[in-house]
Formats: structure tokens, C-alpha cells, sequence
């Protein structure tokens, strides 16, 4: 399997447009980093940041009042706990612009490095097709299912191969711009009815890894495509399409259909769970999860249901 992986690798890297991907998704943080510096001129310390808190409070007690939902009081409460905890800890919300400020900002990224792994993703076994090279392949006396995980495997580490850059270069290039904080302000998270304290690079690193689910989800899907329909551009057309839109249309389902969370894309964005509130009541961490885990088992299903029948003559 390790040698399969390998083979995968170095042709993935063999093909240009392996580097063109990269050397863009760098250029682009580099571009935006830039953008962001030119931003920063116009950012202001608040001083008076506790009385804007408890003007905040204040205002979010009185739509917690009138709102009907669960799931905004919920959210109405985490926030004024989480505003509490800062005055009481003298924690301030808006600390100077920084390295990992830009780490988090710059994860608006992930969708450039999910658009790359899809293509890949929808290359990795239609491209043998095309080439015909997929006979020389098949004909090996090794298990066609070690050889499409291999290529699936690949493809995931392709994945967080972007990211990682994607992560490391932020971070260079956030410190070499913006500097490094002496005592970066932690991340404060609410859990159980109490605030805790969460290191901020802990944090940008989980936030990274859920935020990447939708990315993988497509990627699987763009895989799936391209193994039982032998067609890249199928696979790359359908999956970024879902890329920019999923999310959007699934939302305008939610408002009126209770069905929508079993779609996929109500269940992708696993930081709704740490940051925000669920796209509906009903739902909560573990059901995403166990969504997730049926649609990538679909996925992957019919992939390898339907390659390991196909044809080597075809």
C-alpha cells in the first residue's frame, strides 16, 4: 500500500499544474496579507472596550427576551457569558492585529485549497482512463481495491498538504507583517454552561481541521464521480459547483423544509457547533457527524463497488 501511495504521489507531482496550484494558493495568502496590512492602518484600539461590552450585554438581553427560538436564546446566552468573562478576566475582544489574526483570517483560504484537491481528486482515477493507462494498472496482480485506496489515500494527503501550507505561510507571513503578540489573548470557548480558556493556536488548528470538512466531503464526492463515471470534468463541473453554492441552497431549504439538515450540506460546517448556533433545531455536534459518516460511506461505496467491476477493457 505504502509503495502504491508513493507511486501516486510522485505522479501527481510529475504534472506542473501540481506546482502552478501551489505557487498560486501562495501568492494569493501573500496578496492578502498585503491587502490586510493596508487594512490595518485603519484599525483602532477600543479603550472603553468593557463599557461597549456591557452595552453589548444589554442589547443581546433584550433580544434573548423577545426571541422565540431555542436556538437564539442559546446563542444570546453563550455570547453574554463568554462578554461576563471578559470584563471579569480583563480579557479585551479586539487586541491588536497580530500573526494569529491573520492565521485566522487567512482561513477564508480553504476554499482555494478544497478547489485544488477537488481537481485532483476528479483527475486522480478518470485521468488513468483517459490515458489509457489504466489497462497497465488493472492487470497487476494486486487487489483493485489496495489500488483505489491508495489513490483516495493520496488525495487526503494532498488535502493536508494545501492546508498545511496554507497554515504555514499565513503564519510566516503573519509574523514577519504584523509580529507576534507577548501574551496572545486565548480563545474563549463555552461548553456546559461554563467559559474555559482555550489556547489560541489549539484553536486555529481545530478551527483549520473542521473547517476543511467541507473540502474532504467534495473531494470524496469528486472521487466517487470520477471512479464510477470516468469523467474529470464531470467530477471538477459538479463538485465545485456544490463548492460555492451547497451551502446557500440548503440554507434557503432550512427556512421552510425540516428535512434539509439530512442534506449534506447542512451538516459540513462543523464549527456551527463551536462558533455559531445550528442551521436548525434538531441538530446538534454528533448528528452532523454520523451524517457525514453515512454520505462518505455512500461515497465511497460506489466507488469501489463499481471500479472494482469495471471493465479493463473499457
Amino acid at each position: 500500500m505504502v509503495n502504491l501511495i508513493k507511486n501516486e504521489w510522485m505522479k501527481i507531482f510529475k504534472r506542473p499544474g501540481t506546482y502552478v496550484m501551489i505557487a498560486i494558493l501562495i501568492v494569493i495568502i501573500s496578496i492578502f496579507g498585503i491587502f490586510q496590512k493596508y487594512q490595518e492602518r485603519e484599525f483602532k484600539l477600543d479603550k472603553n472596550w468593557e463599557q461597549t461590552l456591557h452595552q453589548e450585554n444589554e442589547a443581546l438581553k433584550k433580544q434573548m427576551e423577545q426571541s422565540n427560538s431555542k436556538l437564539e436564546k442559546q446563542y444570546y446566552k453563550e455570547e453574554i457569558a463568554i462578554n461576563d468573562y471578559r470584563i471579569v478576566h480583563h480579557l479585551p475582544f479586539n487586541e491588536k492585529y497580530n500573526v494569529w489574526s491573520f492565521v485566522k483570517d487567512a482561513s477564508q483560504l480553504i476554499i482555494l485549497a478544497g478547489l485544488f484537491t477537488i481537481i485532483i481528486s476528479a483527475g486522480i482515477v478518470a485521468s488513468e482512463f483517459n490515458w489509457g493507462t489504466i489497462k497497465l494498472l488493472l492487470i497487476r496482480p494486486i487487489n483493485r481495491s489496495k489500488i483505489l485506496a491508495s489513490k483516495y489515500l493520496t488525495v487526503l494527503l494532498f488535502a493536508l498538504l494545501m492546508l498545511a501550507i496554507l497554515f504555514a505561510i499565513s503564519a510566516i507571513l503573519g509574523a514577519v507583517l504584523f509580529g507576534t503578540p507577548d501574551h496572545p489573548v486565548p480563545y474563549l470557548k463555552y461548553a456546559n454552561g461554563q467559559v474555559t480558556e482555550q489556547n489560541i493556536i489549539v484553536y486555529l488548528m481545530i478551527y483549520y481541521g473542521l473547517s476543511s470538512i467541507n473540502t474532504i466531503m467534495l473531494a470524496t464526492m469528486a472521487f466517487m464521480i470520477s471512479s464510477v463515471f470516468r469523467s474529470s470534468s464531470l467530477a471538477i463541473g459538479l463538485s465545485l459547483f456544490l463548492l460555492f453554492t451547497g451551502a446557500q441552497f440548503t440554507l434557503l431549504l432550512s427556512i421552510k423544509f425540516s428535512w434539509a439538515k439530512y442534506i449534506l450540506f447542512a451538516n459540513t460546517d462543523l464549527m456551527q457547533y463551536v462558533d455559531g448556533t445550528p442551521m436548525m433545531e434538531g441538530m446538534s455536534m454528533s448528528f452532523s457527524v454520523i451524517m457525514l459518516l453515512v454520505y462518505f460511506v455512500i461515497f465511497q461505496l460506489l466507488a469501489f463497488l463499481v471500479f472494482k467491476k469495471r471493465d479493463v477493457a473499457a
